[in-house]
């Protein structure tokens, strides 16, 4: 199939879908948003296409006319550091399971919402763009009196005790303090902690901050409410 590209700025989409109305469908919708997205409709085809354009994101279909989405993702998975994200009709309980066990970042049924794909999309892109910033910097920052490891996805005191945190906990908090004490949308954070097929709105933000700020507590405010917008960090980074 013919590459499809959106301006140069745009991270890289690879679509690998059998059928040529959702193919289109869904490489239209993400080209209009800014990305670069490449289309294939075969395993093989996708295959060559992730040496060739090194994709950001590889959104999956399950059943291919030529192999296994599962074990495309896994050849994905060994050459490159692309998130993934299922596409798929098949929506078993086992299917949903195997398909997350592989590590991808969601597993997405037909009919697709675009809204819905685009949103899990920029969450599985931001919290790479979150871990190579990690690799390229400190890994750890301390904040107030914790200590927080990008990498290890850890939180403890500055006395080393432990704060055992879910991963949606540990990805709002992550965001908040890579902002350093900038003002995150409630919207912002919704897509940061959307995964895994969960339903995530503004509630499901209030609701984890609030989990968040009583594993926090402390004299002073750890996260900040930003009235009518959203949170922030409210305590200093140690460079």
């Amino acid at each position: 199939m013919r590459p499809t590209f959106a301006p140069a700025s745009g991270e890289r989409v690879l679509l690998v879908e059998d059928d040529p109305v959702t193919r289109g469908l869904v490489g239209g919708y993400f080209t209009d948003q800014g990305f670069q997205v490449t289309e294939a409709a075969t395993f093989a085809e996708g295959l060559r296409c992730v040496r060739q354009s090194r994709p950001d994101l590889a959104l999956l279909d399950v059943v291919l006319p030529d192999g296994d989405g599962f074990e495309l993702a896994r050849q994905i998975q060994a050459i490159s550091e692309a998130g993934i994200i299922f596409i798929t009709r098949r929506d078993s309980d086992v299917d949903r399971i195997v398909g997350l066990e592989l590590a991808a970042d969601h597993y997405v049924t037909k009919p697709i919402n675009l809204r819905d794909l685009l949103a899990r999309a920029r969450s599985v892109l931001r919290r790479k763009a979150i871990d190579r910033d990690a690799a390229r910097r400190k890994t750890a920052l301390t904040f107030g009196r914790y200590l927080i490891d990008f990498l290890r996805r850890e939180l403890a005191t500055s006395d080393g005790d432990p704060i055992r945190l879910t991963r949606g906990e540990f990805d709002l908090l992550a965001a908040l303090v890579d902002a350093n004490g900038r003002a995150l949308s409630r919207e912002y954070l919704i897509e940061v902690i959307s995964n895994r097929g969960e339903n995530t709105d503004i509630r499901s933000v209030d609701a984890l901050v609030a989990r968040l700020r009583r594993k926090l507590s402390d004299d002073t405010p750890v996260i900040e409410t930003v009235t009518g917008f959203g949170y922030r960090l409210g305590v200093s980074i140690d460079h």
